[in-house]
């Protein structure tokens, strides 16, 4: 715990360490607590990594609250009907408003051997003296849980006869991100409603309905919303122009998104060089095509050390205060393999004290009232879109199963796409797309014309080949292209290590600004 008022703990410093000399009967089965710490409004515990950190006799902060007094629970979910074993490997565990639910993802392989992931809600339980499974100490299990996937409902993609849809209203939860303020809504990151555009979504947990709550060419991914649910903030790449050499034409359909989405995704970092910055947005994301928020670190210099100096980035995720005054987010410096040695970017030297490569900050708003928001109702365990789980016996289908053939896609506001989908022989998944647009427009703003093709070919399990061909022209409120060179563009990235690697290039122009591919990583 750090003070934020300037105050110190009895012991005479600005902070407490809450898990230090706990002693081992309690925290049996305990894991890691490095990941997404977070605290319940109870100000008794804490949640960090796959763990709930409690203190029997009050406050965390309190001077009652000694080691002995703290208790390190692991949280569980059951993978298997007879409910033996660990449990699943659950990841990115983000606590509900109500303090009562959790979300989180959960890495499985497809059919045909490559990485999926799922985003998953439950209720926490505490389990005092468990009698199946392990541990067999107190612990958390996760009941009560629903698969985010809506097996009954509209899929991303669809066709009838030779006519290829893409359905904007469906329900895409790549990865789970969090709950908006008040815990209506889930975010998350799902599939593309523009080409090698990775946004973030909302779906209501009761009625399904989703909305785009981001639209910038930018990658985003870890989000905070205030407690009053009217202000996000999050990271994102926006303003570094890492990724518009990918997303910079604008209006393209995510066509080829159906097996380049992942590889799109594993640029947003190189390694352990992150490119995220927090951005303050309205409840509503980017709404308005002049509306794109505000860096919320922009008021410095940009030199070293400087809170927006560029080789400082922020990691996940970023927290409001209860009065909703403050944000609070932290940031790692680029170190090597990152930097230095073969990797062209050269590495700073840190001058925070003792050298630290990490850092927490506070944002005050200082413009802002505090406030006081009443908690938050339990909701319900059941989401009436989502997909029941049954340990040992959910089947969660696959999304993106998309039969092969030539097809039309028709804009919504005018022209045309043909379209051709090809499947692996070996492996039945899709690993050719091709595209020719003929005056393609979905907003009336936006129109697309040429061609672009994809070939896929699996690497790993998290890694994929894409032999990439382009010469797009987009017109319309901007002028702009998306042109390969002529031996096309040829990309490996793997999506648990993020290290860019191509031959050829890829480069987008968009009223005269020309955005390039980043240099080779490794």
């Amino acid at each position: 715990m750090v003070s934020t008022n300037g105050t110190n703990f009895s012991t005479g410093d600005p902070w407490k360490c809450v898990t230090c000399g706990v002693p081992e009967n309690n925290k049996v089965g305990s894991t890691s607590l490095s990941d997404y710490p977070q605290t319940f409004a109870d100000g008794r515990r804490a949640m960090a990594g796959i763990n709930i950190i409690e203190c029997r006799v009050g406050q965390l902060a309190s001077d009652e609250c000694t080691p002995d007094q703290i208790y390190i629970y692991p949280i569980r979910m059951s993978n298997k009907a007879e409910d033996s074993g660990s449990g699943a490997s659950i990841r990115e565990l983000r606590l509900h408003p109500d303090n009562v639910h959790l979300g989180f993802n959960s890495y499985s392989t497809t059919s045909s051997g490559q990485l999926n992931e799922n985003g998953y809600f439950g209720r926490l339980h505490f389990n005092e003296s468990p009698t199946t499974g392990s541990p067999r100490s107190a612990r958390y299990d996760v009941v009560n849980v629903t698969v985010l996937v809506s097996p009954n409902g509209l899929q991303p993609y669809s066709v009838t006869g030779d006519r290829l849809y893409i359905n904007r209203e469906a329900i895409t939860v790549g990865e789970f991100r969090g709950f908006t303020g008040r815990g209506n809504e889930v975010l998350y990151i799902g599939s593309p409603w523009e080409s090698c555009n990775v946004d973030l979504f909302a779906v209501d947990l009761s009625t399904g309905c989703v909305r785009r709550v981001t639209t910038h060419p930018g990658y985003v991914d870890p989000v905070g919303d205030s407690p009053d649910g009217r202000w996000q903030v999050i990271l994102d790449t926006r303003g570094t122009d890492r990724m518009e050499f990918l997303s910079g034409m604008r209006g393209i359909p995510p066509v080829t998104d159906l097996i380049t989405i992942a590889t799109v995704s594993s640029v947003r970092n190189n390694g352990v060089r992150r490119y995220f910055q927090p951005w303050l947005l309205d409840a509503q994301g980017d709404h308005d095509p002049n509306y794109y928020g505000q860096q919320v670190n922009a008021d410095g210099n940009g030199q070293p050390g400087s809170v927006n100096d560029p080789n400082w980035n922020a990691g996940a995720d970023p927290r409001w205060s209860p009065d909703g005054t403050r944000i609070m987010y932290w940031q790692k410096m680029v170190i090597p393999p990152a930097c230095g040695g073969t990797n062209p970017l050269p590495c700073p030297i840190s001058i925070e004290p003792g050298g630290r490569t990490t850092r927490l900050m506070m944002a005050r708003l200082t413009s802002r009232q505090p406030y006081h928001t009443d908690p938050v109702h339990p909701v319900s365990d059941t989401i009436p879109w989502g997909l029941p789980y049954t340990p040992g016996d959910t089947s969660i289908p696959e999304v993106l199963n998309v039969p092969p053939g030539n097809f039309t896609l028709h804009g919504l506001f005018s022209g045309l796409a043909h379209v051709v989908l090809q499947k692996s022989e070996a492996t039945s998944d899709i690993n050719f797309i091709s595209a020719t647009y003929h005056n393609y427009s979905d907003d009336g703003l936006h129109y697309i014309n040429g061609y672009e093709s994809v070939a896929a070919t699996m690497v790993s399990y998290s890694s994929t080949r894409l032999d990439w061909h382009s010469n797009l022209t987009g017109t319309g409120v901007s002028s702009s292209t998306k042109i390969t060179s002529p031996d096309g563009f040829h990309v490996v990235d793997d999506a648990m290590t993020n290290i860019f690697h191509a031959n050829g290039t890829l480069v987008t122009t968009v009223d005269g600004v020309v955005y390039k591919q980043p240099l080779n990583e490794a």
